[in-house]
């Protein structure tokens, strides 16, 4: 039930490297937002997927087809909306995407109701005999994403479908996304996370051309790396034990009854929390529970992206 495969994916512009050994699948009828901060390769790898841009090596499939050896059959499956949709201000809503649906090639006798009902999903009908170039840029993002979805793909990929709206028309927006889910497969790359929050059931994360996280949002909510350990022993040698393992950043220790202490180990985002239960098991301190704590998104999401500067910029798009 893979919708979008991605295997080991890297591509280079020259000597620069935009994204590298970057994989993960994206679940058939789920909605996955594509996050990462400004220059972190979202662009790219959707314009790879999308079968706009090569790549230099890895492998991609879209519905199962490989999107370099069977290029015709991935996109057929794919509704692609750029950041900029390429609209034709000169035309009608409806004849644009009439106009589009021929390009995808929806057969003649298909195009008056699948235009029909592209508007329909994409919220447009009302403004059918409009000028595209009169239509606010809300609704012209809405034209772009019924444009996404004329051909009835399986897949819809959307490159910050929100960028530059104002708050009413995200509204609008995020909740006509809502909706694609389970009838189509949606990849939403944005670096908004209420954006998530709103639309999204599962995450893919990308940090300066690299993949960091990949799962549900509790996944994410936890990646922070702060941990509940409940063990019996004194709080000063608990606290002690765990500060000496590697990728400890910080320990917080207190007792909570006569011989039981409560430690919040905080962790180098993606490190694991067995060295330092093993460390304490070894040191004679018998670990009751270990719970994740689960963090804001922003905690999360600056944890999993800060490079070692604090820098969340990079050269890639």
């Amino acid at each position: 039930m893979t919708a979008i495969a991605v295997d080991k994916l890297t591509k280079r512009y020259g000597t620069h490297l935009a994204i590298h050994d970057v994989s993960f699948t994206v679940p058939r009828g789920s909605i996955t937002g594509f996050l990462g901060p400004n220059g972190a390769g979202k662009t790219t790898t959707l314009r790879i997927l999308a079968g706009s841009l090569g790549k230099t090596s890895g492998t991609v499939t879209v519905a199962g087809f490989d999107v370099e050896t069977s290029s015709l059959e991935a996109r057929a499956r794919i509704g692609y909306l750029p950041e900029q949709a390429p609209l034709y201000p000169e035309m009608r809503v409806v004849e644009y995407l009439t106009f589009r649906a021929e390009l995808k090639g929806v057969a003649r006798r298909d195009r008056r109701a699948w235009v029909d009902e592209a508007m329909e999903k994409a919220v447009v009908g009302g403004v059918r005999d409009a000028m595209i170039g009169k239509l606010s840029k809300g609704y012209r993002q809405r034209v772009g994403l019924a444009d996404a979805l004329v051909a009835r793909p399986e897949i819809v990929l959307l490159d910050e479908p929100t960028a530059g709206l104002d708050p009413n028309q995200i509204h609008e927006v995020r909740a006509l996304l809502r909706g694609l889910g389970g009838a189509h497969t949606v990849l939403l790359s944005t670096h908004v996370l209420s954006e998530v929050e709103a639309s999204c059931d599962r995450v893919v994360v990308l940090a300066r051309g690299e993949l960091v996280a990949e799962g549900s949002l509790e996944v994410l909510h936890a990646a922070a790396g702060s941990f509940v350990v409940v063990l019996r022993g004194e709080p000063e040698a608990a606290r002690t034990v765990a500060s000496a393992v590697a990728d400890v950043t910080r320990v917080e220790a207190s007792s909570v009854d006569e011989g039981t202490t409560r430690l919040v180990v905080h962790l180098a985002a993606s490190a694991s929390i067995d060295p330092v239960v093993a460390a304490l098991v070894s040191a004679g301190m018998g670990v009751r529970e270990v719970s994740p704590v689960r963090t804001s998104l922003e905690e999360a999401f600056r944890a999993l992206t800060l490079t070692d500067k604090g820098d969340e910029t990079g050269a890639s798009s």
